[in-house]
């Protein structure tokens, strides 16, 4: 019997069912599939890949193979290129730092939000940043880069699948409160855990940012994952970072990771904007009486000690927490607690541009 005949475009509908390991969108809509030849009986396939893990390009060539000829395509030739990507730039930016690779050329300034350890409240710091800076007149956007716990679709209320960006092969981001962003939350079932090793992890964060419609952007925010590995070192070698963010809790514990976080960043010579310290106090709604559970002052007094601006100082309140559940940022909210990160935002913002007139 005679194998079946496919053109490109039936093909490529095949090609939507093979999904990029670990994510649960397609290789066609990641723009993995660069070409399809569909003569005859042969069918040629040119897949790009921006990883350099061949684990990765392997278990989809393999799946691409399979897929076809289930379908009856026998005679199937799959091409793996794997991107060799080099620093655009000659010599050092305006900030110092080594060369790079630019993945976010229409981006004015990226911002990392950092932390030493988990559970500081560092994404919650990120949404409300982002927000903050949208209400001072800014394009902004938000990639949530903490691709184990990913929360930014959370904080912010998306519910909608992303949607694919006309004839480009690349998603559109989401809008929420002035911000576009895009977050693993939304690409991936939130129940599922993802047990990668960092070569995948890496590539995940360098989709986001490259297979990702951002357009002009004033500042770029990344939600970070906590600590000091593999994906912050791929971000500052794929991207120019205007500066860092170090979120912290005030005791001394905390203040341990955070002091590394500073050091990781200073190594690779991206400017620390700052220190912010969450949880900071807690206000008694009866009384308004302040209360230190964690202490408080610890960070100030680390920015004191490495010379970096301390950015302020939020409370431990039930709104912040009751608002980041239902996907409504304090930042977006007029009131006192607005006006902590909109404070914030406008120290940061004057810092880049300090930094960028120096």
């Amino acid at each position: 019997m005679a194998a079946k005949q496919y053109n490109a475009r039936e093909i490529e509908q095949m090609l939507k069912q093979v999904n990029y390991p670990g994510f649960s969108r397609d290789i066609v809509s990641f723009g993995i599939v660069r070409s399809i030849d569909a003569e005859g009986p042969q069918v040629t396939i040119d897949l790009e890949f921006s990883t350099k893990d061949e684990d990765i390009s392997k278990q989809v060539s393999d799946e691409v193979g399979r897929v076809l000829q289930l379908a009856g395509v026998d005679a199937v030739d799959v091409n793996v290129h794997h991107l060799d990507p080099q620093a655009q730039a000659a010599g050092a930016g305006a900030q110092g730092q080594p060369q790079v690779e630019d993945l976010l050329p229409t981006v004015k300034h990226v911002i990392a939000v950092a932390s030493g350890k988990g559970g500081v409240g560092k994404s919650t710091v990120a949404a409300n940043l982002a927000i903050a800076l949208a209400k001072l007149g800014l394009t902004v956007g938000l990639m949530d880069a903490d691709i184990y716990g990913p929360s930014v679709q959370m904080l912010l209320g998306l519910r909608d699948d992303p949607q694919p960006a006309e004839g480009m092969n690349k998603l559109m981001p989401m809008q929420a409160y002035g911000v576009k962003t895009m977050s693993m939350g939304v690409l991936v079932d939130g129940d599922t855990p993802l047990v990668w090793r960092g070569p995948m992890v890496s590539s995940a964060v360098e989709q986001l940012m490259r297979d990702v419609v951002w357009g002009e952007l004033d500042v770029l925010v990344l939600d970070m994952p906590p600590g000091t590995g593999d994906i912050q070192l791929t971000v500052a070698q794929k991207v120019r970072l205007s500066g860092a963010i170090i979120v912290t809790t005030p005791q001394e514990l905390a203040m341990i990771d955070a002091r590394k976080g500073i050091a990781m960043f200073q190594k690779v010579e991206v400017p620390v904007l700052g220190l912010v310290e969450n949880m900071s106090y807690f206000l008694a709604p009866d009384t308004g009486k302040r209360y230190e559970i964690f202490t408080s002052g610890g960070a100030r007094r680390e920015a004191l000690k490495q010379r970096v601006p301390f950015l302020g100082e939020i409370p431990l309140q039930p709104e912040i927490r009751e608002g980041s559940d239902a996907g409504k940022p304090a930042a977006a909210q007029e009131g006192p607690l607005g006006d902590v990160f909109r404070t914030i935002a406008d120290r940061v913002w004057k810092g880049i541009d300090q930094n960028v007139n120096v």
